[in-house]
């Protein structure tokens, strides 16, 4: 009776933490919750990440805010194009109306007059693993749909590294002399106005 009970409880579990992320995101599908830190006034560096480099993302303000402690940090989700968004965002709802259907057991091909494939006469006779694998199945697409792997950072909005470019993730060092370099053009540029001044 408990083996029996496990593949509905880890159905359950699944559907419900599908519906909890989703109720924690905002229209676009993203966190309400941006991933964001500010500091005292001074330079922003803005990262555009795709949520799988949360960890990297925190690592980097870890160090570059004890490093620069005036800059401003900033991060948000970079987000997928709308067409695929408008297919993660369906796929999310298609899901639970199907298990809806595979639970119930109503044939949703005799409202079209159709004759039911065999694939559902099969998820009829299996509903445990049908509805398991709509569910998985469909939470593979839509992370697919989703995921950017984006890794884009500016400072003061001007770029300064784009992984949707480059293919790689900057290193630590590599972004600790870019932020160096932009810092000293920024004090150099500055000065310039009140050396003609004097």
């Amino acid at each position: 009776m408990a083996a029996r009970c496990v593949p509905w409880l880890l159905l359950v579990s699944g559907v419900l933490a599908s519906v909890l992320s989703a109720a924690w995101a905002d229209g676009d599908g993203v966190p309400s919750r941006k991933l964001r830190m500010q500091y005292t006034a001074g330079p922003l560096l803005k990262f555009q990440i795709w949520q799988g480099y949360r960890r990297v993302f925190e690592e980097y303000m870890r160090v570059i805010s004890q490093r620069y402690p005036d800059i401003r940090i900033e991060g948000e989700n970079y987000l997928p194009h709308p067409f695929y968004r408008h297919i993660a965002s369906f796929l999310s709802v298609f899901k639970l109306v199907l298990i809806g259907l595979i639970i119930v057991g109503k044939d949703p091909f005799a409202v079209f007059g159709m004759q039911a494939p065999g694939v559902w006469q099969w998820g009829q006779e299996n509903k445990i693993y049908a509805c398991m694998m709509v569910f998985f199945l469909s939470n593979m697409i839509e992370n697919q749909c989703m995921s950017t792997g984006a890794f884009e950072i500016t400072l003061n909005d001007v770029p300064v590294w784009s992984k949707l470019e480059s293919g790689h993730l900057p290193s630590m060092q590599q972004l600790v002399q870019i932020i160096d370099n932009e810092m000293k053009l920024n004090v150099h540029m500055d000065a310039i106005p009140n050396h003609h001044r004097s």
